[in-house]
């Protein structure tokens, strides 16, 4: 059967997860496009259902197969490719790093977010701490993760609630008093801490800090995307690794 209106419940159901309050309550986001459903799945992604068009049926199981109009409302992209999975949201509890880390303070764009996921997880960093951020699981932030946020454990909290957590990692801090990145031995394991796109880390992190790195910039550059400072960071405190 092909569901043809935007009216049926679940497809109702489904629409919600467009919002934040109705992820949250759901436990549940979506994830679209036919590699990042297909590679959510091999990564063992808690998929619900799948929603499709008719000509992607074929391609898995039980699916929910609905008209392009209907899949049109559902979607978020410009240019649908006619699947989409629901997927639970993990429900990572609070715990110590194992290995080096991400804290991301206060980041207000889901590009950014999903950005930073992406680049963590091909730079290694399994484990991202959020403090106060925008939705991880955003349909924005989910695609600009590229398949990272499977890969990556999310952990959300509040300040207090993190630096517990931390416990006696080191905590690096991107601050742009900071001694020159690439000048800096950093220890064999710490947290890098990225802060807000406009004020950055805020007080209580950076005196928690114990250690302020800068990325150099030329005179008519007054700082760097988020993203991009996250990204350089990333690859050159972990130097060692790649060569």
């Amino acid at each position: 059967m092909i569901i043809t209106s935007k009216s049926n419940p679940t497809i109702k159901e489904i629409i919600k997860l467009n919002d934040k309050k109705f992820r949250r309550e759901a436990g549940l986001y979506l994830v679209e496009g036919t590699k990042p459903v297909n590679e959510c799945i091999a990564a063992g992604g808690e998929v619900e259902r799948v929603v499709c068009t008719e000509k992607l049926s074929e391609n898995y199981d039980n699916p929910i197969v609905v008209s392009e109009e209907v899949f049109g409302a559902i979607s978020s992209e410009k240019t649908p490719q006619g699947v989409i999975a629901v997927v639970k949201i993990p429900q990572n509890n609070l715990k110590s790093p194992e290995n080096s880390c991400i804290l991301l303070d206060r980041l207000q764009d889901p590009g950014n977010l999903g950005t930073i996921i992406r680049t963590a997880n091909a730079a290694g960093y399994r484990e991202i701490y959020l403090i106060n951020c925008t939705d991880p699981y955003s349909p924005k932030a989910v695609r600009a993760s590229m398949s990272g946020i499977f890969f990556t454990e999310i952990f959300q909290g509040s300040e207090e609630e993190i630096l517990k957590a931390l416990g006696g990692m080191p905590l690096i801090s991107a601050d742009m008093y900071g001694e020159n990145i690439f000048g800096f031995d950093p220890p064999s394991k710490f947290c890098l801490c990225i802060g807000n796109e406009g004020s950055g880390i805020s007080d209580v992190i950076k005196n928690n800090s114990d250690y302020k790195v800068k990325i150099p910039m030329s005179e008519t550059c007054e700082s760097l995307n988020a993203a991009v400072s996250a990204g350089i960071a990333m690859y050159v405190l972990k130097e060692r690794n790649f060569k």
